[in-house]
């Protein structure tokens, strides 16, 4: 019976890191929130109900700590313009996007995405798709 319980608190942890959504810092936070509280909550119950409260509940604390990170980053470009950032247009290679602004190519592969590139000859801010 404790060896199902393990498969179980494992799957718990284990689910954020397989989800697509933890790219930004909201989804992040949210992930780890998660797969903490499912650690805690299955460790301090013994229980998969106690498995699920902790995740319930490290997921939405750690959503609000990721939105507090991601408005702090947000600060330290500025405003956005009106309609916000523009988005990048996809070149047909996976990772490789055209700047709005330039039509340089840019290698993103690194950049979450929604995430934030400075196009280096306008100066501009552009989202990767």
């Amino acid at each position: 019976m404790r060896k199902n319980h393990l498969k179980i608190i494992s799957a718990f942890a284990l689910l954020p890191l397989a989800l697509n959504s933890c790219d930004t810092p909201t989804g992040q936070g949210a992930g780890y929130g998660a797969a903490a509280g499912a650690i805690i909550g299955g460790a301090a119950t013994g229980r998969v109900r106690g498995a699920a409260i902790g995740a319930a509940i490290g997921a939405a604390s750690g959503a609000l700590i990721g939105a507090a990170i991601q408005e702090d980053q947000a600060a330290r470009y500025g405003p956005p313009p009106p309609g916000g950032f523009p988005f990048a247009r996809f070149s047909g290679t996976p990772g490789l996007f055209y700047s709005p602004y330039t039509n340089r190519l840019y290698d993103l592969r690194g950049v979450p995405p929604g995430g934030l590139t400075r196009d280096i000859d306008s100066g501009q801010l552009f989202r990767k798709p």
